[in-house]
């Protein structure tokens, strides 16, 4: 009985060693960190009704992953399914925008009803390929003339319309993203609390930060408070550059530089950006814009 005793208990030990690794979880591919989202704004829904394929060859040529496609009564349901169907089988998710600085007010609040209830109703009626992925909102109260005149009144009725498009988004299990200028945070908000931006992402599950320069270092730096604020909620943020042309100063665009500089300047900030756990990737404002950037080969 010695003689076996020590390759027994070898034995058992071995078993024991591979029961236990049989235990430990390795991460699968799909539980790894999802990509960083690149997105774009869509504001002419009604090309989606016959320029489908041209929209999409886009996206798949610029890594577009994500679709900020704006709510228009005008164009058909269908229409929508059909392109978001198409989108989902490249991989590309579709987030419903909307937004108005009037948003702001409580005197508009139908107007955010009807967006909700658009979306409710649309969801309802599609199969799953064809729903939206999220919610987009853009809406600035600094925009309207209230910010100078009655500012503490109109960040109350801010506060009441996101609370309400929050509710609105999550009884319909969507994320939903907020535009956020860069400066959002300097302001306070009536009680001196917080500030804006981060009551804001409070409430929210991401935002799109406006930091609308054309140079690498500048659009970090503008991004940085914000996306500090995110890190400390735990939610994310997205930074977002401009192509459009802008009276505010060439600064402001890369509408002057081209599409090849914006894509130098954006891997510039994401070797900085990616150092902050909130960063999730890009969004270029707006389609139109970028692509007649590329088309003009600059």
């Amino acid at each position: 009985m010695k003689r076996h005793s020590t390759p027994i208990r070898l034995s058992l030990i071995l078993a024991c060693c591979m029961l236990l690794l049989g235990s430990i979880s390795v991460p699968s591919s799909s539980a790894q960190e999802q990509p960083k989202e690149k997105a774009t704004w869509f504001w002419d829904t009604p090309q989606i009704k016959d320029s489908t394929d041209e929209i999409l060859s886009f996206a798949s040529a610029h890594e577009i992953n994500t679709f900020y496609l704006q709510m228009n009564r005008d164009v058909r349901p269908e229409y929508y399914k059909n392109f978001i169907r198409q989108a989902t089988a490249k991989h590309i998710q579709v987030h419903v925008l909307g937004g108005s600085p009037s948003w702001s007010l409580a005197t508009e609040r139908s107007r955010v009803t009807t967006f909700i209830d658009w979306i409710t109703d649309y969801q309802a009626s599609a199969a799953p390929e064809e729903r939206f992925t999220g919610i987009h909102i853009d809406v600035e109260p600094h925009v309207l003339k209230e910010w100078n005149t009655d500012r503490s009144s109109l960040i109350y009725q801010w506060q009441d319309s996101i609370r309400f498009l929050v509710s609105g988004a999550h009884k319909l299990s969507l994320p939903i993203t907020a535009d956020i200028p860069f400066w959002l945070h300097t302001y306070k908000l009536p009680d001196n609390s917080m500030s804006m931006s981060r009551w804001l992402m409070s409430e929210v599950d991401a935002v799109a930060i406006m930091a609308y320069r054309d140079q690498a270092a500048n659009i970090y730096n503008l991004a940085v408070p914000e996306m500090t604020e995110a890190a400390e909620l735990g939610k994310k943020a997205i930074i977002a550059v401009e192509t459009k042309a802008s009276n505010e100063g060439a600064f402001i665009t890369f509408y002057e530089e081209g599409s090849s500089f914006m894509n130098e300047q954006l891997k510039l900030v994401d070797a900085m950006a990616s150092r902050h756990t909130s960063f999730k990737g890009f969004a270029i404002h707006e389609y139109r814009a970028w692509k007649a950037l590329v088309e003009r080969g600059n």
